[in-house]
């Protein structure tokens, strides 16, 4: 079984056992999380929500508090003498999809 679920503005496809790096999510680690699921599907049977399934939850597990590779940003104006640097690393949370309940 699978099911589309929302969380920090983005969608992902999960299965029971997928591990995820989702926007940044105030959870302790080994703690659970609950997410909406906009559609689930088994097989060829499909239920799609209107915005959300109402009897299918997905439970997922926090496994750590983790950042992304580094993104310089780097701006530059020819002949101007301008230049600009500046990183970014953005915060995720691992998290285990630990079970999709129908």
């Amino acid at each position: 079984m699978y099911a589309v679920i929302q969380t920090g503005g983005k969608q992902y496809r999960v299965t029971e056992g997928d591990i995820i790096y989702v926007e940044k999510l105030d959870q302790e680690v080994d703690s659970t999380v609950n997410f909406d699921v906009l559609m689930a599907g088994e097989g060829k049977t499909l239920k799609i929500g209107k915005p959300t399934v109402k009897d299918v939850t997905v439970e997922g597990k926090v496994l750590g508090q983790v950042k992304g590779e580094k993104l310089i940003v780097y701006k530059y104006k020819a002949k101007k003498n301008y230049h600009r640097k500046a990183g970014h690393r953005q915060n995720y949370t691992k998290v285990e999809i630990t079970g999709i309940s129908k």
